[in-house]
């Protein structure tokens, strides 16, 4: 199984006639995923050639699901753009939407969450990677040919890192691997992935990859503790890191001791969950607990 993601998803590229929506559009087709459409208002009824898969492109993404019926939708839409895309999406009563765009304001992105809230539609981003479960469906720009399918969780506000844990643990293999994105407000979090992975009985345990800034990685922390029967090892990015910056993601911000990589690193490890301070070794704790 797999956690949000599975083959039986049909997906709608939001933005698929743009330079990266094409790019990644190859991509996912190539993976395997069932891409059936894409969204770009003022060129509907037109294809689009993926090396021999003529992909149709819908003005709306009303015509696409009422045309396709398609599940999904991946949003690689330009930030002004994207708060309507999204919300579009959610209109339609698509299940999942995965906001690939970066910058988008946080007062857009609080506005689309608080829209879906209620709503059977998940959103995963934005700035983010997307998500993966190996040999199924790709939705996202993650690379599909950097590990196989397995055992694992992975859930990662980075997706460098999210790249870097999944072939680091590649002979293992994932169930699937979500970079939830690393801007304040993201759509689904770290519990929410906890949560599934907890539920999923093909996952036998979890990598969480949080970073400075904020008390996302607290909460998942506590959740961990009261709700977590199955193990997970940690990695916190921004050790290094110097008070008072922005490092990165716009969430990256500590002040004090709060939002630190050692205060997230000391809640996880109260949790009982064992932490890397680096990438490898957080690997290797990992390896150490399933391989």
């Amino acid at each position: 199984m797999s956690i949000f993601l599975t083959d039986q998803h049909t997906v709608l590229v939001q933005g698929m006639t743009g330079s990266e929506g094409r790019r990644h559009t190859a991509r996912m087709l190539a993976a395997g995923t069932r891409i059936v459409g894409g969204v770009t208002p003022g060129r509907g009824g037109q294809q689009v050639d993926f090396d021999g898969t003529a992909v149709s492109v819908y003005d709306s993404v009303a015509d696409a699901k009422a045309a396709t019926g398609a599940s999904v939708s991946v949003v690689f839409v330009p930030p002004r753009f994207a708060k309507a895309a999204v919300v579009e999406a959610i209109d339609s009563g698509l299940e999942l939407v995965v906001v690939i765009t970066e910058g988008i304001p946080v007062h857009d992105t609080t506005s689309f969450w608080s829209y879906a809230d209620g709503s059977p539609t998940r959103i995963i981003g934005p700035n983010c990677p997307g998500l993966i479960s190996p040999g199924k469906s790709n939705a996202g720009i993650i690379p599909a040919n950097i590990t196989q399918a397995g055992k694992l969780g992975l859930v990662s506000k980075s997706g460098t890192l999210t790249y870097q844990m999944m072939f680091e643990l590649r002979d293992i293999g994932f169930s699937t691997a979500v970079g939830i994105g690393g801007d304040p407000v993201v759509g689904t979090t770290h519990i929410d992935c906890l949560r599934a992975f907890e539920d999923d009985p093909q996952t036998e345990a979890v990598v969480m990859i949080g970073e400075i800034g904020g008390d996302a990685e607290e909460r998942a922390a506590e959740f961990i503790a009261s709700s977590m029967s199955k193990p997970v090892v940690g990695y916190v990015a921004g050790f290094t890191a110097p008070e008072g910056k922005t490092m990165g993601h716009a969430g990256a911000i500590v002040s004090g001791s709060s939002g630190t990589a050692q205060a997230k690193k000391e809640a996880l490890e109260a949790a009982g969950v064992r932490v890397g301070r680096t990438p490898s070794e957080t690997a290797g704790l990992m390896r150490e607990i399933a391989g």
